[in-house]
């Protein structure tokens, strides 16, 4: 097979490893004998080993494994044996400090340099942007936030009850804005869970206090308590607009650990809401009423019309919409120099979008096909069936039923599977692209979020939350997820509907391996799905 994927067509992951030897001529002219220091006996320490003689054979390494990704388009993986067996062997591998407490005006106090009861505002006004910026994110003491708050923009203060309420605003020749005086610092508190809740209200919590995007969907729990809003962002960088679904401004959730399933579920359901109702719309099916949100039992039989409909012949000449576009950016980050560390939003939130099945031309020649990231795994499948005859889908979950450890031991865990229910699996890729990557696939032919049933949907919203909450119980603090759908109509049969979690670590950033597509992961896949389970059996969730 020429298809550069770890997935073989006998059911089980194909992999390789690295054990060279090898020597290197020696081309130096120069010596340059310098003392480097001295070690804790006082003795000195110089640097000829940087400088030997002669040609140099080096010796055979610790085995290096190459795991082509199962999906050839997100490249290649490498896992050093030496780093992998410290992680097996260090369970708390597997998890990220928690941040420590922190407090500039705690610290101003002890030194008897901020007067008592004093607002430490004016103080902060003195300190370069970069610590300030610094100080926002990280700060755990709501005193030196609600003070950047107060530096960051022009707040509307409550006389009687010294309490924010509001912003304050300015006429443009683009509409009515906030006076924001530092962006940076505006995003850097506002996006702090230590920030008092009437402070992130005011700040950007409120419907409007963001823009006039208006409100096209809420969703509502049983008690009538309005717990999400879905906002309509028109003209956006996707073609066609996009929808946001955000937790309201009653329910404040910074955290994953903060979230119900349910909620999340009312997250996802605005998804799949909005979804059918844009496709029965293009499709001319009567629709149910609006003004509200629909119930599981309407959304079924909304999602079973279109899919009806969709296969009748004219469907792919009539309908403008190719597949679905759902993508989430979890937690929030800035370095001191400026530089944005995660695309995020405030709240706890999600985007989702229609990919248009035509676009036009900008010379004017003949219709194109839009870019849809699904279609790279339709190719994947379509490619994998040319090459084998065999479901590229159907080979995938049989490898990760009989996975093995790439180092061949057994005894340590060898399964990826986290967990599973009703033909959905949450699992750990054999070739992860970001340390503690996790994903979702469906089973039994569901291939986009149109051909999931309402308890296959039940079971892949459980599974994203089940995900997240592990992740953030490991410590993740940034996680970007991403769906992976097949087209409306004329998908590939085979192809499974699929979900990548992505979180980034703290030592992990982007460099030239990435850029190549070169992924290098520091423990064994089989171990991060152990300590998964660990999680999620501690969750008591399962």
């Amino acid at each position: 097979m020429t298809l550069p994927s770890c997935v073989g067509s006998d059911g089980r992951f194909v992999c390789g490893v690295h054990r060279p030897a090898f020597g290197v001529r020696s081309q130096r002219a120069g010596v340059h004998p310098l003392e480097l220091g001295r070690d804790e006996e006082g003795q000195r320490l110089g640097n000829a080993a940087n400088f030997p003689c002669g040609d140099l054979p080096v010796a055979p390494g610790e085995p290096v494994y190459e795991i082509p990704n199962p999906l050839p388009f997100l490249g290649t993986t490498y896992i050093t044996a030496g780093w992998a067996e410290a992680a097996a062997s260090t369970p708390e591998h597997f998890r990220l400090p928690s941040p420590p407490a922190v407090s500039l005006t705690a610290l101003l106090d002890r030194w008897r340099l901020l007067p008592p009861g004093d607002d430490p505002a004016g103080l902060l006004a003195e300190l370069p942007a970069p610590l300030l910026l610094a100080l926002a994110t990280v700060s755990t003491d709501p005193a030196d936030l609600v003070a950047l708050a107060r530096l960051a923009c022009c707040l509307e203060i409550n006389a009687a009850s010294g309490r924010p309420v509001g912003l304050r605003y300015r006429r443009t020749p683009r509409g009515l804005r906030p006076v924001i005086h530092s962006h940076d610092l505006f995003e850097a508190v506002a996006n702090n869970p230590h920030l008092p809740d009437d402070y992130k209200r005011a700040m950007v919590l409120n419907p409007g206090a963001q823009g006039a995007n208006e409100i096209v969907g809420d969703w509502t729990d049983q008690e009538g308590r309005t717990l999400a809003f879905e906002y309509l962002r028109r003209n956006s960088y996707i073609p066609w607009g996009h929808f946001a679904s955000n937790m309201a401004h009653e329910v404040v959730r910074y955290r994953v650990a903060a979230l119900s399933a349910a909620e999340f579920g009312g997250l996802r359901h605005l998804y799949y809401q909005r979804t059918c109702l844009r496709l029965a719309a293009a499709l001319a099916l009567p629709l149910p009423p609006a003004g509200r949100q629909l119930a599981p039992f309407e959304l079924e039989a909304l999602r079973r019309a279109v899919l009806a409909a969709l296969a009748e012949p004219t469907a792919a000449d009539t309908l403008p919409f190719a597949a679905s576009l759902w993508g989430w950016n979890y937690g929030f980050d800035f370095a001191p120099s400026g530089y944005r560390l995660h695309a995020s939003h405030q709240q706890i939130h999600q985007q989702f979008a229609l990919v248009p099945a035509r676009m036009a031309a900008a010379d004017g020649q003949d219709d194109l096909t839009p870019y849809a990231y699904g279609d790279q795994l339709a190719a994947v499948c379509r490619r994998f069936r040319a090459e084998t005859g065999q479901s590229f889908a159907a080979c995938y979950l049989a490898a990760i039923r009989a996975n093995r450890r790439l180092d061949g031991r057994n005894d340590r865990p060898a399964s990826l599977v986290v967990w599973e229910e009703d033909g959905v699996l949450l699992f750990v890729p054999k070739a992860q692209t970001s340390g503690w990557e996790l994903q979702v696939m469906c089973g039994g032919g569901v291939g986009n979020i149109l051909e999931a049933d309402q308890a296959c949907r039940a079971a892949l919203d459980r599974a994203l939350y089940l995900a997240m909450r592990i992740l953030d119980r490991l410590g993740a603090r940034m996680v970007t997820g991403v769906e992976l759908g097949k087209r409306f109509v004329g998908g590939e049969a085979d192809q499974p509907l699929l979900y990548r979690l992505l979180p980034r670590l703290p030592q992990s950033p982007g460099a030239f391996s990435e850029t190549q597509l070169r992924f290098i992961v520091g423990h064994f896949p089989e171990d991060f799905a152990a300590a998964c389970r660990q999680q999620l059996a501690d969750l008591s969730l399962a």
